[in-house]
């Protein structure tokens, strides 16, 4: 009678594979979360609402009734966690001669390198269409808008009234874009810069205007006001998943604006199918980059 052995299936090969897809998963610090607050989530849909609280309190007259004020609520996000998914295929073939260990070895190393990259590339695409008016949030406008409406009736802007390119001049007027930040009733919320967020393309040049002593590409010995005045106090990231050369963005302490629901983390599984005698690999994930409260970025596309 036949005896069926572990040796003629790839299963004894399975936790290595595994453990290798995991170190691999692991082995360097994701860029997505310096920018997205990872929250969890339990529902298809994750909805958000903006809240308008109270304005600023009226002088009371001797005698007089207080003024009661109402909390509304506001625009309403809606978050979809999506599914994104990828696998391999090996043939028994392979096993038998010799080939599967060292080869799936590599390929579970790379599956990883595939599902970091697509979480990277799409959380990255919440800024990288920032400025598309294919892509609105709740409240109706683009993530970098110089007008978010707000519950006064007015508006409210994240954007340099007119795109520029990263110099010392527009970092400072984004800086002021932040400080100035107020609610919908028009109170300031005192949230301030975080970090400076720049493509590749930007690098070095990001490096003068925030690092330097003196001021960058001026004749004189006046101070870089935004390296004295630690403008920026978590510096500069450089985030090569940014697909425009010439935009680039502030982050704010405001961090409940910018998440990512994470609905499932990735996962590697496997099995073995019956007909053909081959073994698989997937590997699945499930979650959603969003935005709701503007203020956690000022952003411009370049001039």
């Amino acid at each position: 009678m036949a005896v069926e052995t572990r040796s003629a299936h790839p299963t004894l090969l399975w936790p290595g594979v595994a453990r290798i897809f995991g170190d691999s998963y692991q082995d360097k610090p994701e860029y997505w979360r310096s920018i997205f607050q990872e929250k969890g989530s339990t529902k298809h849909l994750e909805i958000t609402s903006a809240q308008s609280y109270y304005g600023l309190a009226p002088e009371k007259g001797e005698g007089a009734s207080i003024q009661y004020d109402q909390a509304r609520e506001g625009a309403k996000y809606t978050h979809q966690n999506k599914t994104y998914a990828l696998g391999y295929i090996v043939t028994r073939e392979e096993l038998e001669d010799n080939q599967y260990e060292q080869v799936s070895r590599a390929r579970a190393s790379e599956l990883a390198r595939s599902m970091r990259a697509t979480k990277e590339t799409v959380a990255a695409n919440v800024l990288n269409r920032a400025f598309n008016s294919s892509y609105l949030g709740g409240d109706g406008v683009v993530l970098c808008s110089t007008a978010h409406p707000t519950a006064l009736g007015s508006t409210q802007s994240n954007r340099l009234a007119v795109d520029a390119d990263l110099s010392e001049a527009s970092i400072e007027d984004a800086v002021k874009l932040i400080v100035n930040f107020k609610n919908d009733r028009g109170i300031r919320v005192q949230i301030m810069p975080r970090q400076l967020v720049v493509p590749v393309n930007e690098m070095f040049n990001a490096t003068r205007y925030v690092n330097s002593t003196l001021r960058p590409g001026v004749g004189n010995n006046d101070i870089n006001a935004i390296n004295s005045m630690n403008v920026l106090p978590e510096g500069i990231m450089v985030y090569p998943y940014l697909t425009d050369d010439d935009a680039w963005f502030i982050t704010t302490d405001q961090k409940d604006g910018l998440f990512l629901f994470n609905r499932r983390d990735v996962d590697f599984d496997k099995d073995e199918d019956f007909g053909t005698e081959n073994a698989r690999a997937k590997s699945t994930m499930r979650f959603v980059p969003s935005w709701d409260d503007f203020r956690s970025i000022v952003g411009s596309m370049g001039a």
